[in-house]
């Protein structure tokens, strides 16, 4: 089936990865094997969160100021709409900070979903929801992405599921991928050889 749109998730996939995990949970209070951030943040009491939310927001706006894209990005998303192949960002960040590294690098997005939206990655929520907006199929959409999240959220909803290989993890949930890529330009050959078949 033709795609007619690819979903890309933000930090580690558009940007470069940033963030520090482990040094985010340490400062929150939590353990470093505590788990996605997230997840253990719902787990709080209400005061608790807060305080770690703070944290977390001062994380991300550090990491959008500072962030670098990476290789390829910007052509490989410019390709994409040339083709008129919609593009969304799916963030566990809040989408606030997409739209700002967006503008800081002169991008467009055809739509975000974030945190605020509903339930996060690995949740099917945010593919379903941006495919409904772009009135395409799942299975006539990619979600590219660097972690377990963006393979298991492009299941979930009958999506096809790109992972980029940029990450140290790689070997834990490769194989759960439809497509592993090294460079996000290779997207565009993956549409090519999915669209003339």
């Amino acid at each position: 089936m033709a795609v007619k749109a690819v979903i890309f998730d933000l930090d580690g996939t558009i940007t470069q990865p940033y963030f520090d995990f482990d040094a985010i949970r340490e400062e929150m209070g939590l353990s470093r094997d505590a788990g996605p951030v997230w997840e253990a943040m719902e787990k709080m009491t209400p005061q608790q969160r807060r305080r770690c939310e703070v944290i977390l927001h001062f994380h991300e706006q550090k990491a959008m100021a500072q962030s670098k894209l990476n290789v390829g990005a910007k052509k490989t998303l410019i390709a994409l709409r040339r083709k008129g192949i919609k593009v969304g960002v799916l963030t566990r960040n809040r989408r606030s900070n997409a739209n700002g590294v967006a503008k800081k690098h002169g991008l467009q997005f055809d739509a975000v979903i974030g945190r605020e939206e509903g339930p996060v990655k690995p949740d099917a929520f945010g593919v379903l929801s941006l495919c409904q907006l772009f009135l395409v199929n799942p299975s006539e959409t990619l979600v590219v992405g660097d972690y377990l999240f963006d393979v298991q959220c492009a299941r979930a909803a009958g999506a096809g599921a790109v992972l980029l290989t940029n990450h140290k993890e790689l070997n834990e949930f490769g194989e759960d991928a439809d497509f592993t890529i090294d460079k996000l330009e290779k997207i565009l050959e993956i549409i090519e050889i999915k669209n003339s078949t």
